[in-house]
């Protein structure tokens, strides 16, 4: 493979109920699972190409994700709106520009940067 291929490993508590989250609440979708011993243990969710496996292997790790997903600016308020009509709490952010900021239930973030709000800022 030629080209790089990342995802960020989140760390939750309880895999089942974060599933139900990122499905319910964000729109993702769920592309695998696994279990073990009857419980289930990691799930990768996806969404128009962001992928993101939801973990509960770790327990010191639950809730310290902090990962940026990068949108153009009419999708990323469209993905507000209707993140806001599935009642999901939106916050208003900046990391040196202004983002918007969803947090799962075990309080790993998620910031959106507003495109053109960035000034030269990496992406």
């Amino acid at each position: 493979m030629s080209r790089w291929y990342a995802r960020p490993v989140i760390g939750v508590s309880d895999t089942a109920r974060a599933v139900e989250f990122y499905l319910d609440r964000l729109g993702f979708r769920k592309d695998w699972e696994h279990p073990e011993e009857g419980k289930l243990l990691i799930v990768q969710v996806s969404r128009q190409g962001c992928e993101l496996i939801l973990s509960s292997q770790w327990p010191e790790r639950v809730g310290k994700a902090l990962t940026f997903v990068s949108l153009d600016e009419d999708v990323l308020h469209a993905l507000r709106a209707e993140l806001e009509a599935r009642g999901v709490a939106v916050e208003d952010g900046e990391w040196g520009y202004r983002l918007m900021v969803v947090r799962d239930p075990d309080g790993n973030t998620l910031y959106f940067p507003y495109p053109g709000d960035q000034d030269g800022a990496a992406r």
